[in-house]
């Protein structure tokens, strides 16, 4: 079955949003309404503009990798800008040898944008599952760097931040074990990446409900109930929004673990897997528990996981 083995995060030096405001081009209402009402305060900004480096910082910190390179046989690259380094820089290069990954397959995932990372972990399980050695792994690395002040907002609903997961995956897991997914892709809004154009309002309407839409399939075919589910791990866009989808399901908010998101910001793919390594390492998540991750990429691509811990 499916499994996250690991999870590591790399948080670089945290910054005020209001020492970024001028940078973002937000007035003095508009960075009100973002702390006050969407609930950011703060976002990593990495002082290293080498991708490469900065993903390597989150994968070192999986402790379960060490003594097991050889047994990587994939290294996905869960992305949500699709163009981030010119060529012919090759990142995902760069961290095989860095790592001494020689037996792995690297490519890039970036189709449903901050969705990715699910994806991600869904397709390489497959993968793994269809190759049919017990003992072999996949690595997937997910997180941005802004590397434009456009990336640093999403206009009315997120401050960006620059921190990195690294998620390891087993077909052969029992903890963290995947048990349901679902994903739609509402194509119509292909050409709101940034959501400032005449779409961006449409998208506002259909939002909660495509995200419900998806959250209730992945919990059907895991089998369970939404009252079953111990904790959902969210993307990080914002915590209004996330008020509004508890309402659509009558789920009580605060089994959202939006504890990091004032102090992180959105970062990108890498939401959902900053938030496991929390809550398990705060005991907000305890061994048996059912959990959701939920990610929402842009274009638009709405996607939830059911997972036992």
């Amino acid at each position: 079955m499916t499994a996250i083995a690991a999870v590591s995060g790399y948080v670089p030096p945290l910054v005020p949003i209001s020492a970024l405001s001028g940078q973002l081009g937000l007035t003095a209402g508009e960075l009100a309404r973002f702390e006050r009402w969407y609930g950011f305060s703060q976002v990593a900004r990495a002082p290293e503009r080498d991708e490469a480096s900065f993903l390597l910082r989150a994968a070192r910190g999986l402790s379960p990798l060490r003594g097991r390179e050889q047994d990587v046989r994939y290294v996905v690259r869960a992305r949500t800008m699709l163009t981030a380094t010119p060529y012919p820089i090759q990142p995902l290069e760069a961290v095989q040898q860095d790592l001494g990954l020689t037996r792995s397959v690297a490519f890039n995932l970036g189709h449903h944008l901050c969705a990715s990372g699910l994806l991600a972990v869904d397709l390489v399980g497959r993968l793994l599952t269809e190759d049919g050695d017990q003992d072999a792994l996949a690595l997937i690395l997910a997180g941005d760097l802004v590397f434009t002040p456009r990336m640093g907002l999403i206009p009315g609903s997120a401050v960006t931040s620059e921190a990195a997961a690294a998620i390891l995956v087993t077909a052969n897991g029992d903890r963290d074990t995947v048990l349901g997914y679902a994903s739609r892709t509402h194509g119509e809004f292909y050409a709101d990446l940034i959501p400032t154009g005449p779409g961006s309002k449409e998208l506002a309407q259909v939002y909660i409900g495509a995200l419900a839409e998806v959250i209730t399939r992945a919990v059907t075919q895991a089998g369970l109930d939404l009252t079953e589910i111990a904790l959902i791990l969210p993307h990080h866009v914002n915590r209004l929004s996330w008020i509004k989808v508890c309402q659509a399901l009558a789920y009580p908010v605060e089994r959202v673990f939006l504890d990091n998101q004032a102090s992180l910001g959105h970062c990108f793919a890498a939401d959902a897997f900053l938030n496991l390594g929390s809550s398990a390492s705060s005991g907000r998540l305890r061994r048996g528990d059912h959990y959701l991750m939920v990610a929402v990429g842009l274009g638009a691509t709405f996607a939830a996981m059911a997972l036992r811990h």
